[in-house]
């Protein structure tokens, strides 16, 4: 999974410990700006909170990672949450310019699931472009908007929701949240 600079590190930090936790998770890569954004919104490093047994953890810039290479990109697939749009528009565009986009573009390659957590407010027409640009390259584009049918009372409940439908997208059981109910 890769954790970019775009608000909203605690859906990634919570996506890790929950994969890992199912045994699902390998890796994680992060961006320098995670390192910025997660020290001001949660004020931790993202070394601290990404301290996960024993799961390898690459920077963008380890270019010689294993991940750089489509030979390694696991069967399941790859999540980047939370995804700031500036690696939405290189994986959009195919600009392999680090080894969170090297990998997510690897992972669309080998029409493996790539699960883009966006969380930007507003949206402008570059950002939709983007996005559009990422779903008809087989990206799936998983707004970070909690939803409010299941009466959250906590962040942690609107955490949970979030993180709930990344697990859905990729087919994994889980009960973070309350499902709909007509």
């Amino acid at each position: 999974m890769g954790i970019t600079g775009a608000s909203g590190i605690i859906y990634g930090v919570r996506l890790a410990e929950i994969l890992y936790n199912m045994s699902l998770l390998e890796a994680i890569i992060y961006t320098r700006s995670a390192e910025r954004v997660a020290k001001e919104e949660m004020d931790r490093t993202l070394d601290d909170m990404l301290r996960i047994g024993d799961v390898k953890v690459y920077r963008e810039d380890e270019i010689d990672a294993p991940y750089a290479s489509s030979s390694r990109i696991p069967y399941g697939g790859m999540v980047i949450a939370p995804c700031s749009m500036r690696t939405l528009a290189a994986i959009a565009n195919g600009l392999p310019d680090n080894l969170v986009t090297r990998a997510a573009l690897s992972t669309l390659r080998l029409r493996r699931q790539l699960v883009l957590v966006i969380r930007e407010t507003p949206l402008g027409i570059a950002e939709l472009r983007n996005m559009l640009l990422a779903a008809e390259n087989g990206a799936v584009i998983l707004p970070a908007s909690p939803g409010f049918y299941h009466k959250p009372k906590t962040i942690d409940d609107m955490v949970s929701f979030v993180v709930g439908k990344v697990l859905d997208v990729l087919g994994i059981e889980h009960n973070l949240y309350h499902r709909w109910r007509s």
